[in-house]
């Protein structure tokens, strides 16, 4: 008798890598709630009228090459670069939240 191939395991949700990415409870989430809103946690959501791309919606997308050359594709390398553009401009996720809520982008 063969031994059962054991199935594939289904690959990890961006939005379980930005768990892991980030610690604290509140900091996370602040990103989810920006993140749901700006691409439904889709990682090559793009907005038709603007340009906007992937799960942050960097603008232009080309941004994001400064966290990695896989951008368009590594939901990963977006929620790196989205978390450096949060700390640098906002201070933090609950920073750039916290202007998001006001404004409805960041």
């Amino acid at each position: 008798m063969l031994a059962a191939v054991p199935a594939q395991a289904a690959p990890t949700s961006a939005k379980a890598i930005a768990q892991q990415m980030i610690k604290d409870p509140a900091q996370f989430a602040a990103f989810n709630n920006i993140v749901s809103r700006e691409s439904g946690w889709n990682h090559t959501a793009t907005n038709a009228s603007s340009g906007a791309y992937g799960l942050v919606q960097a603008l232009p997308a080309s941004k994001m090459a400064s966290a990695g050359a896989d951008w368009k594709t590594n939901p990963a390398t977006q929620i790196k670069w989205g978390l450096n553009y949060m700390n640098e401009r906002y201070g933090s996720p609950v920073g750039a939240w916290n202007f998001w809520q006001t404004h409805h982008w960041y």
